[in-house]
């Protein structure tokens, strides 16, 4: 049965989407952040957190494989657990615009002020047209944010590549510690901090149904952008660490900035701070898109709904306004308020690890074979990852309960898109 979306991303365009997904607020902050925590054993923290993020990985793959849907996590869960724990995880989902599309588009707005210096009132301006720009390219298929995203990811490896040449790196330099040498202690928080650049798997996932062969290439995409995000994370802190681009005197933000006007001069700042942009950019884009096809999905439960059309092109367009439209409130609310940044990342975590629990636990009920054990053991490093958050966790819980206690008992049809 068709989902009704457009079928037409390639493996390359897949790559393109999920590596800038990846990457997106994470790659200029992370690494300085890892180092500060843990010097160079975060060199090893990289690869160590790649292995633990594989499992997780695999069973979205295997997700998304057999059961392709726009509704993506939503619709995994809502196989093994019913269709109201679907409605509670789409809303779960959706509880993230509050919080998260603003911290993301805060982020995105701060290069433009290191390079231009711009005042708050310019950074809203930038945030605004922003989600202006993601509504103008949701209009068009998802090829049109594939193709594009792609360049962005081109653009953020040419630059680690142009930092490690013009600075002279080479794999010989890179100073690898003795495992015996490894703190713990370090290995442990670095892990913590580093988790986050690897939340976007399960907004990929609404994409499954929009590749021309999801069983074949959703999977393939999902490792590869994995393990091209992971590489460039690698690559940057190497920079990093060579360059001693990081400690408490300088923000996180500001470290490959910094190196690139290092090694090419001031009037190099722009480009960094342009190439910052755009990668946080296509994180945002990647998510607005995706919470757009989950909305048109739990809409086709009501056939008659403006949510539940697509446009002419194939594309939930009214859906996708939906969205836009909120984000745009909850910025201007968030930027009167003028809430701090680390309380929005926080809360917007806890979320994405919940959602990434109940994703594991319904691979466990629904995959077989080594998919299933790669679900049982993701859903072990979810809860482990829970702890970890301590008490920041309770309002990702909160949120849960507010939404099932709130949503009405009258049973839901689960739409299966495949």
């Amino acid at each position: 049965m068709s989902s009704g979306l457009k079928q037409e991303l390639s493996l390359a365009q897949g790559v393109g989407l999920l590596s800038t997904s990846l990457l997106g607020t994470g790659v200029f902050a992370v690494p300085a952040l890892a180092a500060q925590v843990a010097g160079d054993d975060s060199l090893w923290a990289w690869p160590i957190l790649i292995v633990l993020v594989f499992p997780i990985a695999i069973a979205f793959a295997a997700l998304g494989r057999h059961f392709p849907s726009a509704g993506g996590a939503a619709h995994f869960v809502g196989m093994a657990f019913g269709p109201r724990m679907a409605k509670v995880t789409g809303w779960l989902f959706l509880s993230v615009i509050p919080v998260g599309l603003p911290a993301a588009l805060q982020i995105a707005s701060g290069f433009w002020q290191a390079a231009f210096g711009w005042d708050a009132n310019g950074l809203l301006l930038v945030q605004i047209v922003t989600v202006g720009v993601i509504w103008l390219l949701g209009t068009r298929s998802a090829g049109s944010s594939a193709n594009i995203q792609t360049l962005i990811a081109i653009l953020v490896v040419a630059l680690v590549v142009a930092i490690w040449w013009r600075g002279d790196i080479t794999p010989a330099q890179v100073p690898w510690p003795a495992v015996s040498d490894i703190a713990s202690s370090n290995m442990f928080h670095a892990l913590a901090v580093m988790f986050w650049c690897f939340v976007g798997l399960e907004a990929f996932a609404h994409l499954a149904t929009e590749f021309r062969n999801p069983e074949r290439d959703f999977p393939r995409a999902l490792m590869l952008g994995l393990l091209v995000a992971g590489a460039v994370y690698w690559g940057c802190t190497v920079a990093v660490l060579h360059f001693h681009a990081y400690g408490e005197q300088q923000a996180a933000a500001a470290s490959l900035p910094g190196i690139v006007v290092q090694l090419f001069g001031e009037h190099a700042l722009w480009v960094a701070c342009v190439i910052g942009y755009l990668a946080c950019f296509a994180s945002v884009n990647i998510y607005t898109q995706s919470f757009a096809r989950l909305v048109w999905s739990q809409a086709q439960g009501k056939p008659s709904s403006a949510l539940a059309k697509l446009s002419p092109g194939r594309v939930p367009v009214n859906a996708l306004s939906t969205v836009v439209g909120c984000s745009l409130i909850f910025v201007l609310l968030i930027y009167s308020l003028k809430l701090p940044l680390d309380m929005l990342l926080v809360y917007a975590n806890g979320i994405f690890v919940l959602i990434y629990l109940l994703c594991m636990l319904a691979g466990c009920r629904i995959l077989q074979g080594r998919s299933r054990l790669m679900a049982i053991v993701g859903s072990a490093l979810c809860l482990l990852l829970l702890v970890i958050i301590g008490w920041k966790s309770l309002y990702a819980l909160g949120m849960l309960v507010l939404i099932w206690l709130v949503l009405p008992c009258k049973p839901y049809t689960v739409v299966k898109q495949q």
